[in-house]
């Protein structure tokens, strides 16, 4: 039976680059390790996910959540530095 960090570990994302993606979508993390899984193993898959990262961050600024922001941030510059095709 695969736990939720097997599944995670499969992803090729990382924990955080999933919960990013649980938060834009509003969905459960293990709906999300699904949803990232399939993106970033797609066709300009990458890309939305930097984007949901994006947006995520501009709304944590725009609620005025900066330290989640700056988590936020940190996740986005790790996401980019091991997905080149989301540049």
């Amino acid at each position: 039976m695969l736990t939720l960090q097997d599944c995670i570990e499969l992803s090729d994302l990382t924990e955080d680059e999933i919960l990013a993606i649980a938060e834009h979508e509003n969905i459960p993390e293990m709906v999300a390790v699904e949803l990232g899984s399939y993106l970033v193993h797609g066709p300009s898959g990458e890309k939305r996910i930097k984007r949901m990262i994006v947006d995520d961050i501009k709304h944590a600024q725009e609620t005025g959540n900066l330290k989640h922001a700056a988590v936020l941030k940190s996740v986005l510059k790790h996401y980019l530095e091991c997905h080149a095709a989301a540049a």
